[in-house]
């Protein structure tokens, strides 16, 4: 049974993201919405090989995808992409220094107040290994938005 302590985290995990989607602009949501949806699959099929190879460990017990990794799925990647995109698609430098920023915070700190927590703490990863596993998609991401643009252009 999850803790309240991790029901309430993961209901905030999720909630709190979307909502800030309300000031992002209809325009925007548009436009980087299905860059957004691509990267939460592909984030899902991620987080299914971690759990399946023991990347991570969650605290609570049983252990289940739908309350452990899947709020980290659904939560804060498609609303923090967009947002990402929204800021930064066209400089590809900032993209991806922005990208560094927001992976390294989480990947060095953030899952470290995670631990704290206990709600997750890293298994058969180091922080620098975590660091290249949030980070590599930033690239997907933004290939998949530049594609989409160049396609909606021809149109």
């Amino acid at each position: 049974m999850a803790s309240r302590r991790h029901k309430i985290f993961n209901l905030s995990i999720i909630m709190i993201p979307w909502l800030s989607l309300l000031f992002i602009g209809k325009r925007s949501m548009q436009r980087y919405s299905f860059a957004g949806a691509i990267i939460v699959i592909f984030e899902i099929i991620n987080h299914l090989y971690g759990h399946k190879r023991k990347w991570w460990k969650f605290y609570d017990k049983p252990k289940s995808f739908i309350k452990d990794e899947l709020p980290f799925s659904i939560g804060p990647y498609m609303p923090f992409s967009m947002w990402l995109l929204k800021f930064s698609f066209g400089n590809f430098k900032k993209f991806v220094l922005l990208n560094v920023i927001s992976d390294g915070l989480f990947a060095f700190f953030f899952i470290d107040v995670l631990k704290k927590m206990k709600i997750i703490r890293l298994n058969r990863l180091s922080h620098l290994q975590f660091f290249i596993y949030l980070h590599y998609k930033a690239y997907l991401l933004y290939g998949v938005q530049y594609l989409f643009e160049k396609i909606k252009r021809y149109r």
